[in-house]
């Protein structure tokens, strides 16, 4: 079911399924009993633009820290349980906006059914989460391995687990670290779910090949139509995960606001530190996060002004000095080392044009 088509779940104040916005998630990597420590990290995910985060809750002492955290963030928090209900059961109890359980991991119908009717008392969605480690051994020997068809017979199991018990505010993920097969899941799964789908590519990797795998994964199955809230999991600084997922939406057009930054690959041509300048450019207009702007960073003043014609705004350098470009169109020269600062000005003029 495409995600237009999807059920509205609520988590905390926001709102996923029926065609809202993709959200972006992530997951921090402290000990959530550490307050301090795990408040800090979650203020800085915020700021990068996280919309929901998740905690670990593989304890009691970490399930009541869930409570002091909660007053001193401003997102949705999703408790991360395995194996214990009670876990379940105290998160919830705690405060926690959403909780991420595997049925088939929590034990009984009966540890199912208290943690259900727990959720059912707050109101609070549950996500059930199966990925390819956690594939039951009769559908391995059922698919002969790991497969897309093995993962969403195994989701739907779960699924109908919690809706036995009367329940249906639920989420959805299956994922997968080989890409190919985790989009074969979901599409496979689109057909068969009324639920909103979590989206990631689970074990990716570190930032580089992390980021590769999610981006085509997690692209092609957003740009099928499928999926409400994607995670890009990573090796490193939860940050990174927000950074990656933002230029995801951006490339797909899912998500607006900021700046794009574009800028061309460098040849014998190019007669200036254009990637340093071009680090230097993605880092300052991250002061003008709330203009919608694409900026082109050009190393050609030839080519430059063709090449950065779909850009609002851009520079294209040369030797010893460099051009101011608004769409495609040549404003001035200015000197090579004035070149960030011009761009700078431009942007906060343009600012203030836009009020």
């Amino acid at each position: 079911m495409y995600r237009e088509n999807t059920r509205v779940v609520q988590i905390g104040d926001k709102k996923i399924g029926g065609g809202n916005p993709v959200l972006i998630q992530s997951m921090c990597n402290t000990k959530t009993e550490n307050v301090e420590e795990t408040v800090k990290q979650i203020l800085k995910l915020e700021e990068a633009g996280c919309d929901i985060i998740r905690t670990a809750v593989p304890t009691m002492e970490a399930a009541a820290a869930i409570r002091e955290i909660k007053k001193q963030i401003h997102i949705p928090l999703v408790a991360d349980i395995h194996f214990d209900y009670r876990l379940a059961i105290a998160a919830i109890e705690s405060g926690a906006d959403k909780i991420r359980i595997n049925p088939g991991n929590i034990g009984s119908r009966e540890r199912v059914r208290a943690v259900v009717e727990k959720a059912k008392e707050y109101g609070i969605p549950i996500r059930v989460g199966v990925n390819s480690g956690s594939l039951e051994k009769e559908l391995l020997e059922k698919y002969g391995g790991v497969t897309a068809e093995a993962l969403v017979e195994s989701a739907l199991k779960e699924v109908r687990a919690i809706e036995e018990e009367g329940y249906d505010n639920l989420v959805v993920s299956i994922k997968a670290s080989d890409v190919l097969l985790c989009i074969r899941a979901h599409e496979l799964m689109a057909g068969q779910c009324r639920y909103p789908l979590h989206v990631g590519i689970t074990e990716s990797g570190t930032l580089l090949s992390g980021n590769i795998k999610s981006a085509v994964g997690i692209g092609v199955i957003l740009y099928e139509g499928i999926g409400d809230t994607i995670r890009v999991s990573l090796t490193g600084d939860p940050v990174e995960e927000v950074k990656s997922a933002k230029l995801i939406l951006k490339s797909l057009g899912l998500r607006k606001g900021g700046i794009e930054v574009v800028s061309c690959p460098t040849c014998g041509r190019t007669q200036i530190d254009l990637i340093g300048l071009a680090n230097q450019v993605e880092e300052m207009v991250k002061d003008f996060d709330d203009m919608d702007l694409k900026v082109a960073v050009m190393g050609c003043v030839v080519n430059g002004p063709g090449e950065a014609r779909n850009a609002d705004i851009g520079i294209a350098g040369g030797i010893g000095e460099g051009l101011l470009i608004k769409k495609g169109q040549v404003i001035r020269k200015v000197p090579e080392k004035e070149l960030l600062h011009t761009l700078r000005q431009e942007l906060e003029s343009l600012r203030e044009t836009r009020g």
